[in-house]
């Protein structure tokens, strides 16, 4: 392994476990307000892995400070994991979940932003636990917003390759050619959507508690709410559940393309391919769903609701299939309805959108937009080059040719994704789920999204599957929000070999 940078590598583990224990920090204010025992253990954590991180960067000083390829991929990979296992810290160490396997499933759940949960009773936990549950959402979301902006493109890998300079997209208008920058622009960016939508959550009728806690779930596409019902609980209050879908669809679009409207540069927003696909696409599915809902409702509707209707039937049943397409197109998870109570038409229609993912560059996790669409884009080129053999036709988006090898690389990237879902499948089945529970388990978990179907329903959760379920769940989890490669390429025997 000479050809590995170790000391460089656990170098940036150092810095990333010193942050994450001075974030743990900011949930004992939460736990000294409202006086809980909790305190300790958060105390604890956040000294203890604030002590390794330190260890490792200052007995760690490598010769050659440059990053390559390899060194890329495990600190990418090595970076989440030790988020993960030191984020479970003050699970453990408060005793609010004292399974290592549990504590280490909420964790993971929490960074990859997916938002499947072991907790059988959310209301009942420590403030300052729920807070970092919350927490660890935020840090991952920005995690991947600035890993899939400005590290995977370097590595070669990853949907928002075709924002890089010699491949299609807003490639000019880059935010900053430095990744410092970029990082920072995309903080702040970040940091005034939550605060946002934090004020207005509060506003709306949320406690400042309930608003700071979804407001960090919302914008990283988490999921984790503080209430047992999740955002069913203010299924009286339509205002809120507005506001959640609003920023929803914010965090689950490009973050460039989010600068840019800020920025004033709405046409560069319009004129997005990937932007248009998302918006008609949303509009549509939700339509088709809230027509269902109204003209060929399952009598079960009423139930998985749960409240009187309120201004009237089209309304609620226009605002739960926004929020329920919104929800999971972008992975958050959030649910204001049961979506597995409607119909089977409906059921099929969600479970088909777990492999749909948000926009490349935003903080959902899934398939994303932009690979759908140009994989369509090269089915039907098949058929035209079927005709015309001899033509040389290339795909294009947002008006310009993309790199052959990008193509291949996002056919194999779809190839690969639908392989790990089957014999992931397999898997979980084998593991003692039945079939529906088992493609719901592992659709939700490589996606990101959180919700499923079969035993994992929106009004369900994961605290009833086996250890060894629980375990492989984490693993497509980790891969599915790193984009598959970063993580599946450090178990193949090539990767190892010395240069």
């Amino acid at each position: 392994m000479e050809n590995l940078n170790f000391k460089l590598i656990y170098r940036f583990l150092g810095v990333t476990a010193t942050l994450n224990g001075l974030f743990m920090w900011l949930s004992l204010p939460f736990s000294l307000y409202y006086d809980e025992p909790s305190k300790w253990g958060i105390l604890s954590a956040g000294i203890i892995t604030i002590a390794i991180g330190l260890l490792l960067y200052f007995f760690n000083k490598p010769d050659d400070k440059n990053i390559q390829k390899k060194e890329g991929y495990l600190i990418v990979t090595l970076g989440w994991l030790t988020l993960s296992i030191t984020g479970m810290l003050p699970y453990l160490l408060s005793n609010s979940i004292p399974s290592i396997t549990n504590a280490f499933f909420e964790t993971i759940s929490g960074y990859s932003t997916t938002g499947s949960s072991i907790l059988t009773d959310i209301e009942s936990m420590p403030k300052g636990i729920l807070f970092w549950r919350s927490a660890t959402h935020w840090i991952g979301g920005m995690g991947i917003i600035v890993l899939t902006i400005a590290i995977l493109p370097l590595l070669g890998i990853g949907g928002m390759q075709l924002f890089m300079a010699e491949a299609p997209g807003p490639s000019a208008d880059k935010l900053h050619p430095r990744i410092t920058d970029t990082a920072k622009r995309l903080w702040l960016i970040y940091v005034l959507l939550t605060f946002v939508e934090f004020l207005l959550l509060k506003v709306a009728g949320m406690t400042w508690f309930d608003a700071i806690n979804h407001a960090m779930a919302t914008v990283s596409t988490g999921g984790f709410s503080t209430k047992n019902a999740s955002v069913a609980h203010w299924n009286g209050a339509p205002l809120i559940q507005y506001i959640i879908i609003f920023f929803m669809f914010i965090a689950g679009t490009n973050f460039v393309l989010t600068y840019f409207a800020l920025k004033g540069k709405v046409r560069k927003v319009i004129q997005s391919e990937e932007f248009k696909y998302y918006l008609y696409g949303i509009l549509a599915i939700s339509t088709v769903v809230a027509i269902t809902i109204i003209f060929y409702q399952d009598p079960n509707l009423q139930t998985s609701i749960n409240h009187p209707m309120v201004w009237g039937k089209t309304e609620s049943a226009i605002r739960h299939s926004l929020f329920s397409v919104i929800s999971v197109i972008t992975t958050t998870g959030f649910v204001s309805a049961d979506f597995t109570m409607w119909s089977f038409f409906l059921t099929a229609l969600f479970f088909s959108l777990f492999f749909l993912g948000g926009s490349a560059g935003s903080t959902s996790g899934g398939v994303k937009i932009v690979r759908h669409i140009v994989m369509l884009k090269n089915s039907f080129l098949e058929f035209k080059k079927s005709l015309h053999p001899n033509a040389i036709i290339p795909v294009r988006y947002d008006g310009k040719a993309v790199n052959q090898t990008i193509v291949f690389n996002i056919l194999s990237f779809f190839i690969l994704y639908m392989l790990i879902f089957i014999i992931g499948t397999v898997i979980l089945a084998f593991l003692g789920l039945d079939l529906p529970s088992a493609l719901g388990a592992c659709a939700s978990s490589l996606g990101n999204i959180g919700p499923a179907i079969g035993s994992v329903s929106p009004v369900d959760n994961f605290n009833h599957l086996s250890t060894g379920a629980k375990w492989f769940c984490s693993f497509l989890m980790l891969i599915g929000r790193l984009e598959l490669f970063t993580v599946l390429i450090l178990l193949t025997p090539f990767f190892w070999r010395k240069n």
